[in-house]
């Protein structure tokens, strides 16, 4: 049988909603998403709070997942995948797993790779520690994979908005370009010329992406602290969803998050004025992802928005905004 699926809360953009993913993903319109931003739980050899399966059985329980999402993706729309890598039990090699999740979507589930990225976390501990830290046999795996996945072979995409700033030797050039750069051939033959002394307003970004996961300070936590309400254990920096927010979607997009977790991807959603959708089985997670949505607010004012929950009156943080499709029911009874 389906499980219930339950909106905790609502935000002018937005929902946050307990349930299982799949079932709420057979509600969504076809062609009714810009952006499914996720990541799912890891296929570590630990089990862990938020539900993570064995690594023989991951690649069938994501793929599952996949021919729903294709349908509700809009022909341009994209879905990116963030995955962490994993040890084989008791020995020192590594699972494949994500590279079977690649391959199973782009071979069987109608799926493109428009571009494979890095995210190189400094901050991340040593694991597995028998491996590393005890034996010494690996270095510390700092990276997940994130397999941008697209429809068509052209989704929505544009850099521009996702420019880096400029190194400083970059901005000393642009300040007087003909003393410090001559165009040239390179040794491998590549012609360099004036327009690579062109002031862009900032560099193309790799596909490494570098983000410390350092949270510790966030209105997330300090509400977590005050109702205790035990925080998620695999929480991701906000910036991460906001890359690609920015990169593959426009004001107005909407995004979903199917791993919802603590509403990571929701705050960078309604931050950029796109319309949002998160979803996680566990109903602790949904409702801590509440204090995503309260950095400027009081304790008591939380304190009122937890009880509203807990009635089941889904509350409304901030005004509501009309004229906007409410996706997540498949109707437009926001439309003012």
């Amino acid at each position: 049988m389906p499980s219930p699926l339950q909106t905790l809360f609502r935000t002018p953009l937005g929902r946050a909603v307990v349930g299982d993913s799949l079932d709420l993903l057979t509600t969504l319109p076809d062609e009714s998403v810009d952006l499914v931003f996720t990541s799912p739980p890891f296929a570590l050899l630990r089990q862990k709070s938020y539900g993570n399966v064995d690594q023989h059985e991951y690649v069938d329980w994501l793929c599952g997942f996949a021919p729903q999402i294709h349908r509700v993706l809009k022909s341009t729309g994209s879905y990116v995948l963030d995955l962490g890598g994993a040890y084989k039990r008791g020995l020192p090699v590594r699972s494949v797993h994500q590279f079977r999740v690649l391959l199973r979507h782009v071979d069987d589930l109608g799926f493109h790779l428009a571009e494979e990225f890095y995210w190189h976390n400094p901050c991340k501990l040593p694991s597995p520690i028998e491996w590393v830290n005890k034996r010494k046999l690996r270095a510390k795996d700092t990276v997940n994979t994130l397999w941008w996945l697209s429809k068509t072979e052209w989704p929505k995409a544009d850099v521009s908005k996702v420019l880096a700033p400029y190194s400083e030797r970059m901005k000393t050039l642009l300040r007087d370009p003909a003393k410090f750069y001559k165009p040239k051939e390179r040794p491998s033959g590549h012609q360099i010329g004036k327009a690579f002394a062109k002031d862009n307003g900032g560099a193309i970004p790799p596909n490494l992406i570098h983000l410390a996961n350092t949270e510790s300070n966030s209105s997330y936590l300090r509400f977590c602290t005050t109702f205790d309400i035990a925080p998620h254990p695999a929480r991701f920096p906000v910036e991460l969803p906001e890359f690609f927010i920015r990169f593959l979607t426009v004001e107005g997009d909407r995004v979903v998050d199917i791993f919802g977790g603590s509403g990571t991807t929701g705050k960078a959603a309604e931050r950029f004025g796109r319309q949002w959708l998160t979803c996680d089985l566990e109903r602790d997670y949904v409702r801590g992802s509440l204090f995503r949505f309260t950095d400027d607010r009081d304790e008591a004012f939380v304190r009122k928005l937890l009880s509203e929950i807990d009635r089941g009156n889904e509350p409304l943080i901030g005004p509501r905004q009309p004229g906007l499709f409410d996706f997540a029911n498949g109707d437009s009874n926001n439309v003012g």
